[in-house]
Parts: structure tokens; sequence; C-alpha cells
């Protein structure tokens, strides 16, 4: 029997995260995504158990600056694509600017040196995985899921999908499709 579990990896991570920081019974509080402030000084071994309790779920501190301020940059993204029910009616440089409260120049070329890829096409990626999510969920049609995501046009929607996943979302549709009949008969 398979089960099939539809989960939001940020409210996992905090999860685990909060669980974590309660069991070496430290206090906190969660400023953000990806964003905890000890409301006091960890000692180093409580500091490295954390490290050490975090890192079995993936999850890493991060120290350097200019890392966590990748970081930033991504879960901005993420929250931007993923947590909010429509996309922003701004410009995703006004959005990241405004949301980070740095130059958007600044940012782009930060993203640019450290990760080898530009904001928009992380942007773009990140739509994508949204898109698919939307399909695999089916609750809108491809329409619909391109008018929520503020695609310019179906069009657009079926470039960006295909470019990233070699698939016309409808080719991707029939493959879901296709893997639920073969599953529900086996």
């Amino acid at each position: 029997m398979k089960l099939y579990i539809k989960y939001d990896l940020n409210v996992c991570s905090k999860i685990v995260l909060m669980e974590q920081l309660d069991k070496l019974e430290l206090p906190y509080r969660i400023t953000g995504l990806g964003e905890v402030e000890l409301k006091d000084t960890a000692t180093d071994e409580k500091f490295k158990l954390l490290e050490i309790a975090l890192s079995k779920y993936g999850i890493e501190i991060i120290n350097n600056p200019k890392q966590v301020l990748i970081q930033k940059i991504k879960d901005a993204i993420v929250e931007m694509v993923f947590l909010q029910d429509t996309l922003p009616l701004k410009k995703n440089s006004a959005y990241l600017a405004e949301k980070l409260n740095k130059n958007y120049n600044h940012l782009s070329l930060l993203f640019s040196e450290e990760t080898l890829t530009s904001i928009q096409s992380y942007i773009v990626l990140q739509r994508v995985e949204r898109t698919k999510q939307e399909m695999i969920e089916g609750n809108l049609n491809i329409t619909e899921i391109a008018w929520k995501l503020k695609y310019s046009s179906l069009a657009h929607l079926s470039n960006e999908f295909k470019k990233i996943t070699g698939l016309t979302p409808t080719a991707f549709q029939r493959i879901i499709e296709s893997r639920k009949v073969t599953e529900f008969n086996n």
C-alpha cells in the first residue's frame, strides 16, 4: 500500500528546529523563515550539540555573512513563490529589495557570484517547482496555475516549464495521470 503525503518543508524544518532547541533547553524566538534568535548565549557545548542534532535533518547553521544573505534571498524567493497564495504584483527585484532592505543590484551581484546562477534563474526554477506541485495536487488547471503564478501567458509558463523539465506541462500531466492509474491498479 502506498501513502501519498502532502507536506510543507518550511513547516517541517521549523518543527524540527523547535524540537531540538526545546530539547537543549535553549530559549529562542523564531524571527523569520530560516531565522532564530537565541534569547541567551548558548554554551559552546550546547551550540555544538545543536549543530549535530540539526545536521541529522540536513539543517545547517550558517555563520558566514555572505552565506546568510544568500540564504535570506533564497528564503524570500521561496516565501514569495510557495507561501503566498499568489505571487506579488510588484517586480521581483522590487519585492526582494524591499523584503531584505538592500539594493537589488548588490543582492543580484552577490547571489550570482556565490551561487553561479542569477536570482531570476532561481525564481524561474522555484516557479516551475510550484507549477509541478499545483499540477500534482490537481486542484487547478494549467491556465489557472499560470494566472495564480503571475505568468504573462500560458505560453510563457509552458516555455519556462519545458526549459527546466524537458517536458511540456501537458506531457507532465499525462505522466502524473498515468502513474496514478498504474498505482491504483496495483
